[in-house]
């Protein structure tokens, strides 16, 4: 590997920031982070059973509401969390009420 190809590799790493996740082992946890007006990651697969857990790391309030009203939290502040159980297979979209160009999704499987 020359040194410019080696110094482009270093410059630029990978990041997760409206990444997919899996979550294996059924009623296992799942942590979604909301940052930098964003949830990460933006899209989950877990399993029917898994409890997932949004915290808030921004400075300002959001919120994780269902497209669908199945779920909705109140305003989060910094280091707040809203859980929510998935007893259900489906897609589960969510947005922040705050700010509606915030969207993920909770894909549950069986």
């Amino acid at each position: 590997m020359t040194m410019a190809m080696f110094c482009a590799v270093v410059a630029y790493p990978a990041r997760a920031v409206a990444g997919t996740s899996d979550a294996g082992g059924g009623a296992s946890g799942m942590e979604v982070k909301i940052d930098n007006f964003a949830f990460n990651p933006a899209v989950i697969r877990v399993k029917v059973g898994t409890q997932v857990t949004w915290i808030n790391k921004d400075d300002i309030p959001h919120t994780v509401d269902s497209s669908e009203g199945k779920f909705k939290s109140a305003a989060l502040d910094t280091d707040q969390k809203f859980e929510f159980k998935f007893s259900e297979p489906g897609e589960y979209p969510f947005f922040c009420r705050m700010h509606p160009k915030m969207t993920g999704k909770v894909v549950v499987q069986p």
